[in-house]
């Protein structure tokens, strides 16, 4: 069966705007209550959380009322990230997870995804199931049929200790100054608090959530804040999240950001080092071609999947591998947990620093990226450009002139109205000429 709602991420879209408005959603909680109640016999439980957006506690209700509906108990988590979320679902045995967030979009969007009793997101199927009662009437039970609310009080506690479980016991990052950059989002109460406890000194910015201010102008889309504050403070590094703390980037000592390619070559390279192998790593599309150098001299397989975590996760359950992420920050350790966590991952990257000795800049110093630019063009609606003469001709010509020393790669946002125009080479300013181009020439072709 096809999916009218669902993308890549969810549903997600403006807020007031079909499908992202009270009754949808409502009847979306509902729609999803029925296909987790058929599941198995017996009391059914669905967690639900969120992030900061003003919008988020409408949505919560709306779910939360559909749910409740449905015949299935209800635990609200108030704004986790939806790591959290994936995670809690799993030790809560729940039948399936709900986060209520537009990830790293400003604060007029919002969205809704699932994740399973296993923790991970839903597959087609039932995304599938989910839009079928989407078309049905729906029905309210009879008062002794229908389920319960109960707020889980200590779900940040909860998480908070997962976190630290996922590095060694006398793992401490005593002497360490690090600021953390949490997008006015869902890790401002959590993220701080995980890397106190491990023993670092801890400066906060975008910790102040007012329900319009996620993702604005801070967070992992918008590091170069968060470098100036490293370098004003003398820090040691500066860890950014977005606004659902499924991404990260960090920021060396000299105010260098680096992202998710980086990131995960750290990581990857250190496995490698200290366990005596990496069995592959997973990237996407969008992965720097530097980084597959990086680790063709390390011998590690790897392996490109569609953009989008959900796409990541796949190929490494396909292939047995435990890591892959996203240039954008998502990282995923499927051996520590079961979806990207900006947390996990960058406590990861600490501890490649305490076990080695070295600076972040050491550590990411030893991959060394290709020129890559990346220009974002809006679009009304849906078109596969691609197939579009005009456009296909702009993108043969820049291949061209790169002259099989880069790439040309043209893809539709999964989260927004968005083509994105990447170009990849050795010379920078080629580069820079040839994304300008092939981008001038969609946004001329789809005005």
């Amino acid at each position: 069966m096809g999916r009218q709602y669902f993308g890549t991420d969810g549903i997600r879209g403006r807020v007031g705007q079909a499908p992202i408005t009270a009754d949808f959603v409502l009847k979306l909680g509902w729609a999803a209550g029925k296909v987790f109640s058929e599941a198995e016999k017996g009391r059914k439980l669905i967690l639900v959380g969120k992030d900061t957006r003003v919008s988020g506690y409408m949505f919560e209700s709306a779910l939360q009322a559909g749910i409740i509906a449905a015949g299935v108990d209800v635990g609200l988590l108030g704004p986790m990230p939806t790591p959290a979320i994936a995670y809690l679902t799993r030790t809560f045995r729940a039948q399936a997870g709900v986060v209520i967030s537009a990830s790293h979009n400003p604060f007029d969007d919002n969205g809704i995804k699932f994740f399973g009793g296993d923790g991970f997101k839903l597959g087609d199927e039932v995304e599938s199931r989910i839009e079928h009662y989407l078309d049905q009437p729906m029905e309210t039970g009879l008062s002794e049929y229908l389920g319960r609310a109960n707020r889980i009080a200590d779900a940040a506690g909860r998480y908070i200790e997962f976190c630290k479980s996922t590095v060694p016991s006398g793992f401490n990052l005593d002497g360490l100054k690090i600021v953390v950059d949490c997008a006015n989002g869902a890790t401002y109460h959590v993220a701080p608090d995980v890397l106190r406890e491990l023993g670092a000194s801890v400066t906060t910015i975008a910790v102040e959530p007012d329900g319009l201010n996620i993702n604005r102008e801070c967070g992992s889309n918008h590091p170069r804040g968060l470098a100036s504050e490293v370098l004003r403070q003398k820090a040691d590094l500066g860890i950014a999240f977005d606004g659902d703390g499924d991404r990260v980037v960090m920021v060396d000592s000299r105010g260098v950001v680096l992202d998710g390619d980086e990131i995960l070559y750290i990581i990857a390279s250190h496995r490698h080092s200290s366990l005596g192998g990496c069995d592959g790593v997973v990237g996407t599309l969008m992965s720097n071609h530097g980084l597959k150098l990086a680790f063709d001299k390390l011998a590690i397989p790897f392996e490109r999947a569609r953009v989008g975590d959900r796409y990541v996760i796949e190929s490494m359950r396909k292939n047995g591998w435990k890591l892959g992420g996203e240039s954008s920050g998502h990282i995923v350790c499927s051996d520590l947990t079961s979806t990207g966590d900006g947390i996990v991952a960058a406590l990861q990257v600490l501890k490649a620093m305490s076990e080695t000795g070295k600076t972040l800049a050491e550590l990411s110093r030893q991959m060394e990226k290709l020129p890559q630019v990346m220009i974002n063009v809006r679009m009304k609606e849906k078109v596969a450009v691609v197939d579009l003469p005009e456009i296909r001709a702009a993108v043969v010509e820049a291949e061209a002139a790169l002259a099989g020393n880069g790439r040309v790669l043209l893809r539709p946002s999964g989260t927004e109205p968005l083509i994105r125009v990447m170009v990849e080479g050795v010379d920078q300013e080629l580069v820079n000429r040839l994304a300008r181009q092939v981008a001038d020439t969609v946004e001329k072709v789809l005005l």
